[in-house]
């Protein structure tokens, strides 16, 4: 394979590779959209066709609750699972161990949580169940429940401790304003990192952890001196993280649509324009139309600051310098 192939060429030639040389047996997961978009740096267009390939060719297939594994071959039988590679080790370049189901005694609630986040990472919450951590534990499902209640404390303690990755800076700015600035960033990389992680905080019913609360207590101390009442501040953090959450709720049901259609937002915006354009056909929009004509950079990560910029502006309006 040259280097001229097409990025997706390369990506399902390695696979293959991996899949033919028994490094990926029958019966593993290889990696999912969202994992070959991080490690090859493609986009999911590609990473979908990738996977596409793969099954056409019957070197793979999909398993509801699995994700994709590869197709087992008459005369073969599926291996145990697997434990994923830790987090600082190379995840999809180093062939993964066949280990036995691992003993009570090794699983513990702290990696029973992080094995969670990285599938939720990887496919979205529709991808997390108790019966798929277990499997890529090399454990018994009814042993998970030994450390943690069920799916929705499982969740409750995944937004715990990805809420308790946050760090304050060495070097804190004066100023509520250059403090918030970090806060609605630092939270949207968060989200970033974690696409699930948006839909599950509630503004309405906050959820008891104190993964949230170094966060939290960073804000609140970035108003000290500045003379704002408590009602003024409580609303004006609030505001803030609604904002970012609201902004990032887009993330998770965008990758799902790029991985089920193939398509990033432009490329499906160029689908629509023929639709979009019978619409328009009889002249009631003109404004639209003429908008519709100018090419516009959608751009997810431009639209947050923008809106962050904004927002601090309207808020130097009613909070004290």
């Amino acid at each position: 394979m040259v280097e001229s192939s097409p990025p997706y060429a390369r990506i399902v030639a390695e696979l293959r590779r991996r899949i033919e040389t028994g490094d990926l047996a029958p019966g593993d997961r290889v990696p999912s959209t969202r994992e070959i978009t991080r490690h090859w740096g493609v986009a999911m267009a590609t990473a979908t066709k990738v996977l596409g390939v793969l099954r056409q060719e019957g070197l793979v297939r999909a398993v509801p609750g699995s994700g994709t594994v590869v197709e087992t071959r008459p005369g073969t039988t599926a291996p145990r699972p697997v434990v994923p590679p830790a987090a600082s080790e190379p995840a999809l370049d180093q062939a993964r161990p066949r280990v036995r189901p691992a003993p009570d005694a090794v699983l513990t609630p702290e990696r029973i949580v992080a094995v969670a986040i990285a599938i939720a990472d990887a496919e979205g919450l529709d991808g997390l169940s108790m019966r798929r951590v277990a499997a890529e534990l090399g454990a018994a499902t009814m042993a998970l429940y030994r450390h943690v209640v069920d799916k929705d404390d499982l969740v409750l303690r995944m937004l715990d401790a990805a809420l308790s990755e946050w760090r304050p800076p060495a070097d804190a700015p004066d100023g509520w304003r250059p403090r918030l600035e970090i806060v609605g960033r630092t939270l949207w990389a968060l989200f970033r990192r974690h696409p699930w992680l948006a839909p599950v905080v509630s503004m309405t019913r906050p959820q008891a952890v104190a993964g949230g609360l170094a966060l939290f207590e960073w804000t609140l101390a970035s108003f000290e001196g500045c003379g704002a009442d408590h009602a003024t501040v409580m609303t004006t953090y609030l505001t803030l993280v609604n904002y970012v959450r609201g902004t990032a709720v887009n993330l998770e049901p965008e990758a799902e649509a790029e991985a089920a259609t193939g398509l990033n937002p432009d490329e499906w915006m160029d689908t629509q324009e023929a639709a979009m354009r019978s619409v328009l056909g009889d002249g009631r929009f003109p404004t639209f139309e003429r908008v519709l004509s100018t090419p516009y950079d959608f751009d997810l990560d431009a639209l947050f600051e923008f809106g962050l910029q904004r927002l601090l502006d309207g808020l130097a309006v009613v909070l004290p310098s």
